[in-house]
């Protein structure tokens, strides 16, 4: 094997594919990279039994041929390597990989040890590329990370004609968001639970201009985008409803800048040590405003900001300032609606934009307001 290509395009290609190795593995070929070079493309595949990755680059070749090198010694031999075109060879039982005087030699592994890549399932079609990305990285905020339940630490992926749908929950906070989707038929439907880890790393890895093709079976789904493919293995059991949940009967409504509310939460949660909560106290017009507070005995912070409330005279509601924080940092529109039912009750988080249209839902659940 032997080929020639930028060394930009190498690293990226590297770099998408290394994404799915293991960090230890004691089947040493899955810290493996396969390179497969065959007519003008370069394809880097890896794969930990749990997930897999195909990226494709263009690459001039020289002598088509497959090699397995450790991955993550690769990806940092092309992240030292100087600007310019890079030439990888097979020469023996080494890799050389050469650019403008530097020369490197990796070991290649036993091609018979390496496990076949699954195919992709069947595609149900495709997703705007940068808001899928956006999408799963609003939501992933909320999955759990407690193993023992292991259905909590993914995020369901639903679909539904034009729509798809991204939830997760770990109990305290359920998040969800929807989005245009384009199904390649009108009765295509799904509801599976993906990783919420991996397909946080999926989407990273993704382009943001374009389309994804979404794929998905019985056991798998798969994501393609600009010549990397992905699949990973789906989690058994389902997450609860969230209908019923969301549903709240005239709640108090807040509106409040996101940015600045940002800062005061992280400000003011300082002193919240122990995770102790942060309070809110609302006040209605003429006054308008929040007082943000935290802190027990000596150590204590506030902060008073602008806030449109309706429904109510005034309302004092509580929330763990962590969650929080991940659920306004989740949001990018410049004003957020809190929709308050009261202390130790649900709390809604929306966008303060077209309230009425909204896809993007993050509910917590407020705690008893200290004593401050």
């Amino acid at each position: 094997m032997e080929f020639r290509m930028e060394r930009g395009e190498l690293t990226d290609a590297v770099s998408r594919a290394a994404r799915v190795l293991p960090v230890r593995s004691p089947v040493p070929v899955l810290g493996g990279l396969l390179l497969d070079a065959d007519a003008g493309r370069l394809r880097v595949s890896g794969t930990d039994f749990e997930a897999s990755v195909r990226v494709e680059a263009q690459a001039h070749t020289v002598r088509p041929g497959k090699a397995l090198v450790m991955g993550r010694r690769l990806l940092d031999i092309c992240k030292v390597l100087p600007e310019g075109p890079v030439e990888c060879a097979v020469e023996g039982s080494r890799l050389t990989v050469t650019a403008d005087g530097s020369r490197f030699g990796l070991s290649v592994l036993p091609l018979d040890d390496y496990p076949s890549l699954p195919p992709l399932p069947e595609v149900r079609g495709t997703v705007d590329a940068g808001e899928f990305a956006s999408a799963v990285a609003h939501v992933a905020v909320a999955a759990g990370r407690d193993g023992t339940l292991p259905a909590l630490t993914g995020i369901r992926l639903g679909l539904d004609g034009s729509t798809m749908t991204l939830a997760a929950t770990d109990r305290y906070r359920f998040a969800v968001r929807g989005l245009p989707f384009k199904a390649t038929a009108p009765d295509v439907t799904a509801d599976v639970l993906v990783p919420a880890r991996r397909l946080a790393e999926i989407a990273r890895s993704l382009g943001r201009t374009g389309q994804v093709d979404v794929a998905v079976d019985g056991g798998s789904a798969g994501f393609e985008h600009a010549g990397t493919r992905t699949t990973v293995r789906l989690l058994d059991g389902r997450l609860p409803r969230h209908d019923k949940l969301f549903a709240m009967t005239e709640p108090a409504v807040a509106t409040m800048d996101r940015a600045s509310l940002v800062e005061a939460v992280k400000r003011v949660s300082v002193v919240a040590d122990g995770g102790s909560p942060l309070q809110m106290t609302f006040s209605a017009a003429p006054d308008g405003s929040v007082l943000l507070q935290a802190g027990f005995e000596d150590d204590v912070a506030s902060q008073r900001l602008p806030a449109a409330l309706d429904g109510t005279a005034g309302m004092t509601v509580a929330f763990n300032p962590a969650y929080l924080m991940d659920a306004l940092s989740s949001f990018e529109d410049t004003t957020v609606r809190l929709k308050l039912m009261g202390p130790g009750q649900r709390a809604m988080i929306t966008h303060g934009e077209d309230p009425g249209a909204a896809t993007h839902q993050h509910l917590l659940m407020s705690v008893k307001p200290p004593l401050l």
